[in-house]
Parts: structure tokens; sequence; C-alpha cells
């Protein structure tokens, strides 16, 4: 992690020492809440004078308040517009107020943060954008994104990455060069739908990438039952050794429903057509199929140039358990390859 030094002197400006000032600083930007045994942990303080000194100041300058109990203490929330204006982050979501739930996925998500500091994070949703876009060349109709309406009927604005989980590049395993690594947490009180709707949302992303990571952060071992047979069904599509006759069987069904020829509905093709949209949404497939549809795409020719697409990405999938203010280090469970 890289903290702009501007930003911790400026921190420090308000009347924090330099521990606290970088411990504000990673909170505002991972989770906008956390407990003094997360203080504690941080700064390597024993209970006492210090993490009091540090309550009493954010409370008496109006930039954090308790807003609840947690871990047998205060839960604190950093809310204040002085705080993140000093980083330049006062737009950040994480001042506003939350639900329970969230509040309690931001404490396991800076469990995680605080225990890996020297990760390469991408902390903003603009530096993910950026990212993407920049550096992988990827657009960001492929990005996750959540449509917000405005005030006005026609006021619509598309936030990205609204999860905000922790996103970074690391090697997924020793001595292999970094890839990015997404990240699912979950708190403890999370449904089996909650993740699998979490994956949906980032597939099309998945797919644009040579290699990738995913990390299933939790509180418990019990959360990590089923997560890597659920993450292979949902990202990992093994396709067939010749996939040409996956994609002909796309076009046809798909010529087919534009054509209206359907008298009745096949359901089987349907459902076909539905995830064969979503699989093979790329420029390249789109050309082929408008070529193949007027004649000017002869089969074998289309199955030629279908065996010259990129090879499917690497995947990673590992998981990491976080207790309480101290975090474990991850035992890989399942590792991924030709998703």
């Amino acid at each position: 992690m890289n903290i702009p030094g501007v930003h911790i002197e400026r921190i420090r400006g308000l009347g924090y020492t330099e521990s606290e000032a970088r411990f504000l600083y990673i909170v505002a930007v991972f989770s906008g809440y956390f407990t003094l045994g997360q203080f504690r942990a941080f700064t390597g303080a024993s209970y006492g004078k210090r993490p009091t000194s540090f309550a009493e100041k954010l409370i008496e300058q109006g930039h954090a308040r308790i807003c609840g109990q947690a871990r047998r203490g205060s839960l604190f929330h950093l809310f204040s517009r002085t705080v993140y204006g000093q980083m330049e982050k006062d737009n950040l979501r994480n001042r506003k107020r939350h639900s329970l739930s969230f509040m309690r996925t931001r404490l396991v998500l800076l469990d995680f943060v605080l225990a890996n500091q020297d990760l390469a994070y991408l902390e903003t949703e603009q530096d993910k954008v950026n990212f993407f876009r920049q550096e992988l060349g990827v657009s960001n109709e492929y990005l996750p994104g959540t449509v917000y309406e405005g005030a006005a009927a026609d006021q619509k604005t598309i936030r990205y990455f609204v999860d905000k989980f922790p996103l970074f590049l690391a090697p997924p395993l020793p001595g292999l060069p970094p890839v990015v690594t997404f990240s699912y947490v979950d708190a403890g009180f999370e449904r089996p739908t909650h993740f699998a709707s979490h994956l949906a949302a980032y597939q099309r992303l998945f797919r644009q990438l040579n290699g990738l990571r995913f990390l299933y952060i939790a509180t418990q071992e019990a959360c990590f039952h089923g997560v890597a047979e659920r993450f292979q069904s949902i990202v990992r599509r093994p396709l067939e050794p010749d996939v040409s006759n996956e994609i002909l069987r796309y076009f046809r069904i798909r010529r087919k429903w534009e054509n209206h020829e359907y008298i009745i509905p096949v359901t089987e093709d349907l459902e076909f057509l539905r995830d064969a949209r979503e699989r093979f949404r790329t420029e390249n497939i789109e050309r082929l199929y408008k070529s193949w549809c007027v004649a000017e795409l002869a089969e074998s020719e289309l199955r030629a140039q279908i065996s010259q697409r990129k090879a499917e990405p690497t995947i990673f999938f590992d998981t990491y358990l976080v207790r309480g203010d101290r975090s474990v280090r991850p035992e890989i469970l399942a590792t991924v390859t030709g998703a």
C-alpha cells in the first residue's frame, strides 16, 4: 500500500500522530468503520491511554461517532468530511451511514487490509476503472456496474465496483508474476445466493482477462464450505475441445429467434441462447455472426477463425481466514486452470 505522504501530513495537521493518521487513511479508504481493537493491532498499543486518547480526539473534534457495539467494544464510524478532505476523498460513500450488515462486512474487510498492508491495492472506484481501461484495455461495458436513478427521470449514474471489496495485484503462487486479485468478504451472515450474484456481476470482466485470482475472505472456516465448487460452477466454464460447435449452435438458435421462426418456444434453446449471449459477447464473435448470417463466411472458414481465439484465462481460487483483529494466512483450497 502506497499512502501519499502529503495526505498523512494533512491528517496530522488535525492533531493526530503519524500512526494515527496512517490508520485513519486506511479506515477512510477501505472501511469507514473500525474498533479500538483494530487500532491497537495496527499500532501495537495495549489497553490504556493511547487508544483512549485517540478515541477522545476523534469524538471531541467531531471526526467520528460511536454507532454501536462490536467485538466487545465500541464501533466507530469515521464520517467527517474534514478528515476525508485531507486525502482528497471527501466523496467516498464510507462517510455515509450504513446498515448493520454493511458495518460487519467492513470490519472484516479492514482486518484483511490491516494484515496485508504490503499489497498493491486499487483503492477507489476511479483507480479500478482506470487500471482496467488504461492498463489492460478493457472497455467500461465489461466492468461490473450499477445504475442509480437521479432526481429526474433522465438522470442516471453508473457506478462501478460498488461492492468495494479489496482488489489488488499479487502473485497467485510464489515465483509466479502478479495477477489481478479479486475478492469477496463474508462476515458470516451471507447467503450462498449473494456470492453467486457477486460472481455473476463480474463474469463479463473475468472473460476479458488472461489470468486472475479470486480470494474468498471470511471469519469462520465453515463459511468456506462449498465456495470453491460454487466458484467453479459459475466462473469456470469448461469449453468443449471444439468450441466451434458451441458457437455454431449459438448462431443457428440466435438467427432462428431473430427471424421469428419459433412457433412454440423451445425452453432448452432459449436457455442456451441466454447463456450464450453472455458467454460469447465479444466484438469478434459479433462480426463472425454477421458475416455468417449473410453467407459471407462458410462453415469451414468460421471454424478456422474460431480456432484462433485466444486461450481461456488461468484462474486461481484461494481462501483467507480472518479472526477478530488478527488474520490467518490462507491455504490454497483450489486452483482452477483453464477456466
